[in-house]
């Protein structure tokens, strides 16, 4: 009823603004209101990459998939961007594994850009990695860094069946 809807609106504002606190320190935000707050859904600008490291929206999306994330809405309502909209049943752990996961991609494209990585064979561009590139392994990185970019995942890991 009208209570239930209600709360469940705070829980996604709460969220969304949480998840935005977090991740402006290292993405640009698109859109915050003027007191640094969003609605339910807020926009990372990742089209500061592309001149810094080559890197783009898709090869954020597709290195989510490596995390074990899938994508939040691409490109919409402007192209370049992620839209990240947590839901009110999204629990503060998944919240915080989302967060971190976006963190450690930031600093992979800060590798890129400090020259660590290279521009075309990193685990942005070649993401998401398949048992079968692990088995075949041909990339100037290590095979931890690209499937198991955080523990976790070496005991609840979702192989992507295809890649690029």
């Amino acid at each position: 009823g009208y209570k239930g809807l209600r709360e469940s609106s705070k829980i996604a504002l709460l969220n969304a603004n949480y998840m935005m606190t977090k991740l402006g320190a290292q993405y640009q935000i698109l859109y915050a209101g003027l007191q640094g707050r969003c609605g339910h859904e807020f926009i990372v600008d990742l089209r500061p990459f592309k001149k810094t490291a080559g890197v783009e929206v898709e090869d954020v999306a597709k290195r989510l998939i490596d995390y074990n994330f899938h994508s939040p809405t691409m490109s919409f309502p402007v192209a370049g961007t992620l839209m990240i909209e947590p839901t009110e049943s999204e629990s503060k752990r998944e919240l915080d594994r989302f967060i971190d996961a976006m963190l450690m991609i930031r600093e992979e494209i800060r590798k890129i850009e400090n020259g660590t990585y290279s521009p075309t064979d990193n685990p942005l561009k070649n993401a998401p990695h398949t048992m079968n590139s692990v088995i075949s392994w041909d990339y100037s990185y290590s095979i931890e860094e690209a499937v198991y970019p955080v523990p976790s995942l070496r005991y609840n890991k979702a192989w992507p069946t295809c890649s690029r």
